[in-house]
């Protein structure tokens, strides 16, 4: 075990600030590993067009054929390669399964792994949800993707067993703020 290596996995509901929480640390230089973009990845490998019916299917397609273990060994993969190339602080981008975080606790013990939390309001993350520009999702689609999420992706097991949380109901800064006080008690 290497106690210089130190993973960072930011969960969340849809509409949480994840992706403000991920974009702090990549503009500050901090590689990440996207679950979602193993998908991608190997849809365009595949051949198959990228198209939000088509990730879904296709999402469905490779847990079938290659287990529900198969992002997150993706995942794994990349990390040890960011490791190998030198990368100490790593950032991980779309853990959303009970099974993939206790992988990632079996492959980086101890305090290598770490995970926050972002936990805002329902209703103000559905209003989140609406107005963002890219894939926006009125309430009734907000609250459909949580129960999905919550039932069949096993999202509520990272979010329950963090290590820290956040409660994001204010503006971006008291969010960056709020996680720069966890990076500095970590020392990410």
């Amino acid at each position: 075990m290497n106690k210089d290596i130190k993973l960072l996995a930011i969960v969340g509901m849809a509409g949480s600030g994840k992706s403000v929480a991920i974009d702090y640390l990549t503009n500050h230089g901090v590689p990440k590993s996207y679950f979602g973009g193993m998908n991608l990845r190997e849809m365009a490998k595949r051949g198959i067009e990228i198209t939000p019916e088509n990730e879904k299917i296709f999402r469905k397609q490779i847990r079938e054929e290659e287990g529900n273990d198969w992002v997150v060994r993706q995942v794994i993969a990349e990390v040890n390669d960011l490791i190998g190339a030198g990368q100490k602080r790593i950032v991980l981008d779309g853990l959303y399964s009970w099974t993939e975080y206790k992988i990632l606790k079996h492959e980086f013990p101890g305090d290598q792994l770490t995970v926050i939390a972002i936990v805002s309001p329902r209703d103000l993350r559905y209003k989140r949800l609406a107005a963002r520009p890219d894939r926006p999702f009125d309430a009734g689609a907000a609250r459909e993707r949580d129960y999905h999420e919550i039932e069949t992706i096993e999202k509520g097991g990272p979010i329950a067993i963090a290590d820290y949380y956040i409660v994001n109901d204010g503006s971006i800064e008291d969010l960056e703020s709020k996680l720069k006080n966890i990076l500095t008690e970590i020392k990410f």
